[in-house]
């Protein structure tokens, strides 16, 4: 028995036949449509690595049926940069070392997004921690990623003022 679905991954419309209704929506993006940016970490939800944004709202891709949102749209990490140019979060992560060796970065940098887009980062750095709990780094590159989400927060809010925040070293890169 097949199980028709359709999703709109990243702005590109998708049908699929799924074969198993328990497909997870980890494995169909991982699987299937090939998007290997989201992390099968633990397999249980706990560690954050496969976070996407499912309709507007920051999900554990591994414990969602992909079959239960036929029609939705999802946003993973190979669909926030346009084109060349990275997005605020993913610069941010950049110039403030919000990463190490890279497995959680996605995951992170997803749930980070997700969390200034639903408007619950604040600008205090515990409320940020608080907010990403449920990403784990195993690096320990937590003081980056809170420093990184309240930078492209500012800027995401007001993205034609220049960041005056970002390190020298990163201005002389960019340039």
């Amino acid at each position: 028995m097949k199980f028709p679905i359709t999703l709109t991954v990243n702005g590109v419309p998708h049908s699929i036949d799924l074969d198993d209704p328990r497909v997870t929506l980890l494995d169909l993006l991982r699987e299937r449509l090939h998007l290997t940016g989201t992390k099968k970490g633990c397999d249980r939800g706990q560690c954050g690595a496969c976070t996407v944004i499912l309709d507007g709202r920051r999900i554990n891709s591994c414990l969602t049926l992909a079959v239960s949102h036929d029609g939705a749209d999802v946003l993973t990490i190979e669909g926030v940069a346009s084109g060349n140019e990275l997005h605020p979060m993913q610069a941010a992560f950049i110039a403030h070392d919000g990463l190490q060796c890279g497995f959680c970065t996605p995951g992170q940098i997803m749930s980070a997004i997700g969390l200034v887009m639903e408007g619950h980062a604040g600008d205090d750095p515990e409320r940020v921690r608080e907010g990403m709990s449920g990403n784990l780094c195993r690096c320990g590159a937590y003081a980056g990623i809170t420093e990184a989400v309240l930078e492209a927060q500012r800027k995401m809010a007001n993205p034609d003022k220049p960041d005056l925040a970002k390190p020298d070293h990163v201005k002389e890169r960019a340039a």
